[in-house]
């Protein structure tokens, strides 16, 4: 039997909600589609991303080879030194160790989450 499911939403843990999805709206270009303090989404062509309040949240540790990988998003951007500084400036922090060398920027988003800023493919 094969299941034909179509991906619907992301939820992710958080620890202020309404800031993550903030956040992720101005990197994503995504409206703010629901923010209150105990869960917030995010939606673009019928695709959201909902981040829900986790009391006593604690991201993991970037590098942290001892413990289990939880998620990150790798999202495309046109010029990754813009994204960068606008996405800093947005509340990101860029971590000392980046693994990607040309190929993917690591950045810690407000709540300390990574996630990866990769070139968009050309043609």
């Amino acid at each position: 039997m094969t299941v034909n499911a179509d991906l619907a939403m992301v939820n992710l843990d958080s620890s202020d909600p309404a800031a993550h999805a903030a956040f992720y709206s101005r990197a994503l270009g995504w409206e703010v589609t629901h923010s209150q303090a105990e869960y917030a989404m995010i939606s673009k062509d019928g695709t959201s991303i909902g981040f829900g309040l986790v009391p006593g949240y604690a991201p993991p540790a970037w590098p942290d080879e001892t413990a289990g990988k939880r998620y990150h998003l790798d999202l495309y951007v046109d010029d990754v030194t813009l994204a960068e500084k606008d996405l800093v400036a947005a509340g990101a922090t860029r971590p000392e160790f980046q693994p990607g060398g040309e190929r993917w920027t690591v950045l810690l988003d407000p709540i300390g989450q990574p996630f990866c800023l990769c070139p968009r493919p050309q043609g």
